[in-house]
């Protein structure tokens, strides 16, 4: 062959390869430290064109659900056909954007960690919850940024109410990570729970000493404080009764720090995290049998639901509805080991799983006048990219630290133009630290698969197994349910695309690595 001929041959070799890498991989790199994104300029100017009419910076309201299902709401099919009517929820997806591929992490902590960081759980070490009496034995804030932090730092009053569950030691708390106040309890309603209900803990609450003994480890109370002050107790949780009305004192406290900021004429970013509907729910008075199903759980969703409808009255009543941005998620999918005391997913496992059930979880983003009523998309978000979009939001992006690698990516325009697309290529799944899958368009491939050995055991009775030869692939638009891989037979042209992402992805490590926290199950390696 001709020399002439070969390097023909070579270029056409290489355009062919770079043609597919974009094809893949689209994205592209703006800083070293942050994960790159597709772009899009024309929605870029669409969305700066909507955010320059703004007269002041706005407001943030990032509403928390913890452990709800895709399908408890009723635009995501559920609603008044699973017994627990959504009316405030579905209005708010009916009049902003309702996204269907929206992804948290399998379980609470790491999806709260990556919200505020826009780190994958593996990088803060913040992996999963802690235990009754549990503590890292590092602080991951030290080598942290919030979202509120940065916020702060650049005009904001910055807020968490309710759940927190990120840490309970000196130095972990929110208003000693960047919240200028906050409001709530600092681990998880089971945890109270558990000290309260001797029908479901009796070899608990039975044996004095024991009970003496577990109690003394956990801060059973609600508690305030404020940034550079010491926390306070608001109210103790001695009783089903106290922990009953929790929902209701954080619903209180997020109306009067909403009331406070727009008093003040001050740009707010709130995080309201429920305590509801983690198990063992408990309504507060007046909701009990109140919905269809009356049972705990649907009455807890339409607790939940009624505070959505409280706080997007007030802003309307304080006419700040049109400078708040506004994003109502869960932080995994339902726990189906508490099962009936737990949420309804469409898809495959549950809460701790990285199967859609898992980690697919309603997505709702609203913002009057600015956020077009009526949209849906099914564009990629994980909730790692609200630390990002709404650091943009609040014209911080250039001072997001460059010391950390930061997973999120800015979804603003995403969000904001009128047919906006997803500025995220792909999102990456894990369990603690072990990766497990990625999601591509509509393809989601698998190198890790849980297999649990019980119905509804996703947490208690589960293990993980490495995939054989081929990476297990479900077309998510043709078997949303995974239950029957087709990767080698109809889609092995995706296959070298889809591992050349995860094998990028995982070189990123090389120079931001995983932290260690002290939160690995002992045995593990």
């Amino acid at each position: 062959m001709k020399k002439g001929v070969v390097l023909i041959f070579a270029c056409l070799l290489c355009n062919n390869l770079i043609a597919q890498q974009n094809y893949f991989n689209p994205t592209q790199k703006v800083k070293d430290y942050l994960e790159p994104a597709i772009p899009h300029s024309d929605q870029d100017k669409e969305a700066k064109g909507k955010l320059a009419k703004l007269s002041k910076k706005p407001n943030i309201l990032i509403i928390l659900v913890d452990d709800m299902g895709y399908g408890d709401i009723g635009v995501y099919g559920g609603g008044y056909a699973v017994g627990a009517p959504t009316p405030y929820m579905d209005q708010l997806a009916h009049e902003g954007l309702q996204l269907t591929s929206t992804y948290a992490q399998p379980t609470c902590t790491p999806t709260r960690a990556a919200l505020m960081t826009g780190r994958i759980p593996a990088r803060s070490g913040l992996t999963r919850p802690t235990l009754t009496g549990e503590n890292p034995k590092v602080n991951p804030w030290a080598s942290e940024n919030t979202t509120a932090k940065i916020l702060s730092q650049n005009g904001y009053i910055t807020s968490i109410s309710g759940k927190w569950h990120l840490g309970e030691t000196k130095g972990s708390l929110p208003n000693e990570v960047g919240y200028d106040e906050w409001l709530g309890f600092a681990a998880v309603q089971s945890e109270y729970a558990q000290f309260v209900n001797e029908w479901i803990y009796p070899d608990l609450i039975n044996k004095p000493e024991r009970f003496a003994a577990m109690k003394a480890l956990v801060n059973q109370n609600v508690i305030k404080g404020k940034k550079g002050q010491e926390n306070t107790v608001v109210q103790p949780i001695a009783t089903i009764a106290d922990l009953s009305k929790v929902d209701q004192i954080f619903a209180d406290y997020s109306e009067d720090f909403i009331t406070r900021a727009a008093k003040a004429d001050k740009p707010f970013y709130l995080i309201h995290s429920f305590s509801k509907v983690h198990n063992d729910n408990y309504v507060s008075e007046g909701y009990k049998g109140k919905s269809p199903a009356a049972i705990p759980y649907k009455d807890a969703v339409v607790e939940v639901d009624d505070i959505v409808g409280r706080l997007m009255k007030l802003l309307k009543d304080l006419k700040i509805e049109e400078n708040t941005f506004v994003f109502l998620t869960s932080d995994n999918g339902p726990n189906e080991d508490v099962w009936p005391d737990g949420g309804y997913t469409p898809f495959r496992g549950g809460k701790g799983t990285t199967w859609e059930g898992g980690v697919r979880v309603p997505g709702i983003a609203y913002w009057k006048n600015t956020i077009k009523p009526g949209r849906i998309s099914d564009g990629l978000f994980d909730l790692c990219d609200l630390f990002n979009t709404s650091i943009a939001l609040g014209g911080a992006y250039d001072k997001i630290p460059s010391t950390n690698y930061i997973d999120g990516v800015d979804q603003t325009s995403f969000l904001l133009s009128d047919n906006g697309q997803s500025n995220r290529n792909a999102v990456f799944m894990y369990s603690e630290t072990s990766f497990m899958a990625v999601r591509w368009q509509e393809y989601k491939l698998h190198m890790k698969v849980f297999n649990t050995s019980a119905p509804r055991k996703n947490l208690d009775q589960s293990v993980i197994e490495n995939v054989g030869m081929s990476p297990w692939v479900y077309n998510l638009y043709n078997s949303p349910k995974e239950d029957l891989s087709s990767g080698h037979r109809y889609f092995e042209w995706g296959l070298p695309g889809m591992m050349g992402l995860i094998n990028a992805h995982m070189s990123t490590y090389q120079k931001y690595p995983m932290k260690d926290i002290g939160l690995k199950k002992p045995g593990s390696e």
